[in-house]
């Protein structure tokens, strides 16, 4: 790892612990049980791994308990694979004085914002040029940010991608097609797009310091793919339930790697990274040469970051060339029934609510959720959302990203999710006759 690297991933405390955790308060106590798991058999399976693999396994969590007992996270990733991107990547266009259209005070406002709350970047885009780009501390636009949860959005772009290139039909293929160990079984009812909107009828996520937790295996163990394919469990009929978990978007890399023949750094890196212009980073690998993590721990570069939103921001089309099939952004930012604020890897405006949680809201371990202290100002936006509240809004209406990432704000802030846009799309300065676009619904 780059010292860089090493610095953002360090500093991401116990954020970094949210992938696994889903940021409950109890893990940080040592306390927490899973009731959930402790119902549904945390210790199956661990005969079927060998010897070295379980002994790494413990290496892991005992780490992570270190880490824990000092109030952080894991400070590092173990075997890191590359993910090669654009041959040449040429820096995102700035605005110049002319092209400007939001105002001086309203991106200082959340400039101040991000720098009090502990970024390590804040940029906007609106109208095809950056109009803010501010880097804090020692962050350079090529140092790598830890994604945490920003990585669930990119699993469901390469989704469309595959779909847009033949390797898989449609949203509604089942899993088991390529997930060939499910058939027969009750997981045979899930449909690809139950791993990209959280309803696969997986266990919740939830906290847990017991080594022999599911919970732990399926984000530790040095093949936990084989570890979520075989031993997690199915509490709900897939498609019946919301239900946030790692574990579903985690199996986002086995499809992709079954379906299209390549391995799923180098898919992420030739048919989504490279075809926009991106630069590349890195991956966390289970073990060397083994499956890559999906539903956390990629490591790109800032600018990276926007392309992905600048691709869902133009429909799927990059560089005139489209990526995606029609209608696919649509889909991904649509909500379900079983959750009108989630579509597939992407949160919705949907009506507004003071406080919304990642959780089912039935959960309540979950917390009274992130606040949001007013309805956005476009009913279009939809965000990615990562623990520590790594922020990327993408505004249709307005053609804007506004874009927050870097460990979490300090301690006992109480982080608001509509601040950033809301100050900015107050600042967007408009011609004569031009409306603004329709606010967030209450």
């Amino acid at each position: 790892m780059t010292q860089n690297t090493v610095r953002s991933t360090a500093r991401s405390n116990v954020q970094l612990l949210g992938l696994l955790l889903l940021g409950l308060s109890a893990a940080l106590s040592g306390k927490a049980w899973s009731a959930d798991a402790a119902a549904t058999g945390v210790g199956v399976g661990p005969s079927r791994y060998s010897a070295e693999d379980e002994a790494l396994y413990m290496q892991r969590f005992d780490a992570l308990g270190r880490a824990v007992r000092l109030g952080q996270g894991l400070d590092q990733y173990d075997n890191l694979e590359p993910v090669v991107g654009a041959a040449k990547v040429r820096p995102l266009p700035r605005a110049a004085a002319r092209q400007r259209s939001i105002s001086a005070e309203a991106l200082s406002a959340g400039r101040d914002y991000a720098r009090r709350n502990n970024s390590d970047a804040f940029l906007v885009w609106r109208h095809g040029a950056l109009q803010e780009a501010s880097y804090f501390g020692d962050t350079t636009p090529e140092t790598l940010i830890v994604s945490r949860s920003l990585a669930k959005p990119i699993t469901a772009v390469l989704v469309g991608r595959a779909i847009a290139l033949g390797k898989i039909r449609s949203l509604d293929q089942p899993v088991a097609d390529f997930i060939t160990e499910w058939r027969g079984k009750p997981q045979e009812k899930m449909l690809i797009r139950h791993l990209l909107d959280m309803r696969s009828g997986l266990l919740r996520q939830s906290a847990s310091m017991e080594p022999e937790s599911i919970l732990n295996r399926a984000y530790l163990h040095p093949r936990h793919d084989e570890v979520i394919i075989h031993d997690y469990p199915l509490v709900d009929e897939p498609g019946t339930r919301y239900e946030y978990s790692n574990a579903t978007s985690e199996m986002v890399a086995p499809v992709i790697e079954r379906a299209t023949g390549m391995r799923y750094a180098d898919f992420l890196g030739s048919e989504l990274l490279a075809r926009i212009g991106a630069a590349g980073g890195k991956i966390w690998v289970n073990r060397p040469g083994g499956m890559a993590h999906a539903g956390c721990c990629l490591l790109l570069p800032t600018e990276s970051w926007m392309r992905v939103a600048l691709l869902l921001l133009n429909d799927g089309v990059a560089g005139g060339k489209r990526l995606l099939p029609p209608g696919y952004v649509q889909q991904m930012t649509t909500g379900t029934p079983q959750n009108a604020w989630y579509g597939m890897g992407a949160y919705v405006a949907g009506e507004y609510v003071e406080r919304r949680a990642f959780a089912n809201k039935d959960v309540t371990a979950a917390g009274p959720g992130v606040l949001h202290s007013a309805p956005y100002l476009a009913a279009d936006l939809f965000l990615f959302d990562g623990n520590g509240n790594q922020v990327v809004y993408i505004v249709p209406s307005e053609q804007l990203v506004v874009l927050r990432v870097g460990p979490a704000p300090p301690r006992g802030t109480d982080w608001d999710n509509s601040y950033l846009p809301n100050t900015v799309m107050r600042g967007i300065t408009r011609h004569a006759g031009e409306a603004a676009p329709p606010p967030q619904p209450r």
